[in-house]
This record gives structure tokens, sequence and C-alpha cells, in this order.
């Protein structure tokens, strides 16, 4: 198996109550805080938004940091924290497309994809097998979060506030739909390195006979 491959370790005693855990809980917290902020017309709140999206972001990076150091990896915390990523990613895709700074069907590709490796890793799961992010996953959800940041600080009033600034924030608008699609191909390609190896393992994990 691929190093982000694994068996469900029945015989590993780490209590699932630790830092790295909490950290992924507070992620999936933060996420309906994050969307309401993005709702609200208040002043600031879009900058609020700003912020509550990149502290929900950086305890990706943090959770992951502490569990390795600290020998704290658990199944919980292998099968939450992807799906406390594509909670908090997913949202902001559609906040933004729902703001029509996105195209709808980027968003929806990419929730295509992001359902599809999950409901992919719960059928594996049925065979105690584990699959984490792989390295193109994790670059994926890097050039994820990067385009969400862009795209979600409002260069429009900061160009209508700032005149002579207009063409950097129109410029870093622009950057931010570049790199939206470039994480765009990369979502769509490790889900398909994802679909090909979880077919292996499938078949790899039935009994003789079976498809028979």
């Amino acid at each position: 198996m691929g190093s982000n491959v694994s068996r469900v370790d029945h015989e590993h005693h780490v209590s699932p109550w630790n830092v790295p855990n909490v950290l992924t809980v507070f992620r999936l917290v933060l996420v309906p805080v994050f969307i309401w902020l993005m709702f609200l017309e208040a002043s600031g709140a879009r900058w609020w938004a700003v912020l509550v999206f990149m502290v929900a972001a950086a305890t990706d990076q943090l959770d992951g940091h502490i569990a390795r150091a600290q020998n704290l990896i658990t199944d919980f915390g292998r099968l939450m924290d992807p799906i406390a990523d594509k909670a908090l990613t997913l949202g902001a895709f559609i906040m933004l497309s729902i703001a029509e700074l996105l195209p709808w069907w980027v968003t929806i590709l990419i929730a295509i994809r992001e359902l599809g490796i999950t409901a992919l890793r719960a059928v594996l799961l049925r065979r105690d097998i584990v699959v984490s992010a792989n390295k193109g996953g994790k670059l994926k959800t890097v050039l994820q979060i990067f385009a969400i940041w862009l795209l979600l600080i409002p260069w429009q009033s900061l160009s209508a506030s700032w005149p002579a600034y207009a063409s950097l924030a129109h410029g870093m608008l622009i950057f931010g739909w570049v790199v939206a699609g470039l994480a765009l191909l990369m979502t769509v390609w490790s889900g398909l390195v994802y679909v090909v190896e979880g077919a292996k393992l499938w078949k790899a994990s039935s009994p003789k006979g079976e498809s028979k």
C-alpha cells in the first residue's frame, strides 16, 4: 500500500480526544460562522469572513503537524480531517459562486470530485482500508485555499476606496481566477488518481471468488 493508505488500526489506543482532533472539529464549527459572515451586508463583514476562513485553514496545517509530532494520529483524525477540509473549501466555493466571483460550473465540478472521493473513502473503510490525502491531494488543497483567499478579498471595494490602486486590485482578482483554474485542474487530476488507486485497493481486498 502507498504511504497514504493503511489498514484500520484496531490495536492503536490513542484517544480520539486529543488536540489535533479538537482542532479538526473546531474547523468544522467555523464553517457555518464563515458562511453567516459572507451573507451579512454589514460593513467589514467580508473582512471578518476572510479572517475566519484563514484561521480555519491554518488549523489544517496545525493539527496535522501536532498529530505527527506527538504520534497522535487516529483513524478519526485521518477520516475527519479531509471531511473538515471539504466542508470549509466547498462552503467557500459555493459562497464565491453566489457572490458571482466564480462560475458555478467550477464549483460543481469541484464538489463532484470532493464528495465522490469522500464516498470512495467510506466504501474502502468498510474493508478496513483508510485512505488519507496523498501529495496530489495536499497540493490541491493548498491551491484551493490560496485561490479562495485571493477571491474572498473585496478587491472591488478596495479599488473604489483607492482608485490609484484599481489596476492592481483588478490584477489580483484575475490572478485569483488563474489560481482557481490551476486548483480545478489539480482537483480533477488528483481525483482521477484516487479513483484508479481505489479500484486497485478494492480489487486487492476482495475475497477470492467475490468478483465471479
